[in-house]
């Protein structure tokens, strides 16, 4: 910095300063945040940016539900039956016609399905709901033995006395009840199938206009699109082996012990198989409730370790055949990822919120294998190129 003189008046009160361009630089930056400041005010923004997102997609799922709802089921189920399709076609089936085929023997699964889980519960509810209230009158006793006042064991007995009818009526009414706002039943059923007939049929070209429009280069965007086909057919198939698995095993235990509506523990065990860890918990409650009720409490106690061993050892044993590689999450993950999202999203997180989360991971770690083989690649060509064609001259 240095002293000019103003020219018209020399006296030393009227002296000037000249502020340089590097003073004027550092004048700006004077009153300016740190930058760790701004890196957390623009992280803040994104932050408040992707909760808004969530926000946006709670509503619209909440809104049209009714549609999402067996267009994603449709979904999950077309994923895991595409390649029944795909071997119908490399067998001289037109595709329209092995979609139908596939679409016709899932129908008539889901039928019997259906038939099991409303009318065989529904038929049996009177008789669930006996031995559930014979199981909270022996819990009510044991507490009052237990030294537990009269208000607090009626309150325990009440909480048993619901919880086996909020069961049912999840079980036979709340797939009826979430589809109210639409016509009927029938039309979400038919509403489902349609969505299932299309993507059985054009699945192929669907995932490459999907391909075309991520945004990515197409091995990046086939690696994302088929990371997340290939992880939730193996998860849903792997489920499913599991749920049969499950629902086989208690159902013997129960027919073993005298249990009655054996075959009723055995449905509801492999139905809420479906959702992790929260489903194993329902149905271990409900089946210990029934033979608490029917059969006195040391029949509950052998049906909870059988209960326990179906979801535990045995499940333990049965799952990696199944599932292979399809989940790879470790159990404490999926618990709190499942939670968290159906916490958020309702039923449709609860179940796709392990597969989807399994499905990132798989695409992360396929993505940082590629980049390392396209770099040691990249490395060995430049090798012999930058190399020194000269020989080294022997000492």
């Amino acid at each position: 910095m240095r002293l000019r003189r103003h020219e018209s008046d020399p006296g030393p009160e009227h002296e000037t300063i000249a502020i340089g361009a590097l003073d004027l630089e550092e004048l700006t930056t004077l009153f300016a945040p740190p930058r760790w400041l701004r890196d957390l005010g623009r992280s803040a923004w994104l932050l408040v940016g992707v909760f808004a997102f969530l926000g946006v997609i709670i509503w619209l799922l909440g809104t049209t539900y009714e549609i999402v709802g067996p267009v994603v089921a449709g979904t999950i189920v077309a994923t895991v039956a595409m390649p029944a399709v795909g071997f119908l076609q490399r067998h001289r089936f037109p595709r329209v016609a092995g979609a139908a085929i596939v679409l016709l023997g899932l129908a008539a699964i889901g039928v019997v399905i259906l038939l099991l889980v409303l009318g065989g519960i529904t038929s049996q509810e009177g008789d669930i709901s006996q031995h559930a209230s014979a199981a909270a009158d022996k819990a009510q006793s044991w507490l009052n033995s237990a030294g537990v006042d009269e208000s607090g064991s009626a309150s325990a007995k009440s909480d048993v006395e619901s919880s086996v009818p909020k069961i049912i009526s999840t079980l036979t009414k709340g797939i009826l009840n979430g589809i109210a706002g639409i016509a009927s039943f029938a039309f979400a059923l038919s509403f489902t199938l349609l969505a299932l007939f299309f993507i059985l049929k054009d699945g192929p070209s669907m995932r490459r206009w999907v391909d075309k429009h991520l945004g990515l280069p197409m091995p990046v965007a086939q690696t994302v699109t088929g990371g997340v086909i290939n992880s939730l057919r193996g998860y849903f198939r792997g489920v499913t082996i599991v749920a049969v698995f499950n629902g086989f095993v208690v159902t013997i235990g129960a027919l073993i012990l005298g249990v009655p509506l054996a075959g009723t523990i055995g449905v509801v065990t492999a139905v809420t198989a479906y959702i992790p860890y929260i489903g194993a918990f329902v149905s271990g409650a409900f089946a210990v409730i029934i033979a608490l009720g029917a059969n006195g409490p040391t029949t509950a106690a052998i049906m909870l370790v059988i209960v326990i061993l179906a979801n535990g050892l045995l499940q333990n044993i049965v799952q990696p055949f199944a599932m292979g590689a399809a989940l790879d999450l470790h159990p404490l993950a999926v618990l709190v990822i499942s939670i968290g999202a159906g916490c958020i999203f309702g039923m449709i997180g609860l179940v796709l919120a392990a597969p989807l989360t399994s499905a990132a991971v798989h695409i992360t770690r396929d993505l940082a294998r590629a980049r390392l083989a396209a770099q040691i690649e990249a490395d060995e060509r430049e090798g012999p190129a930058g190399a020194d064609p000269t020989p080294t001259p022997a000492v």
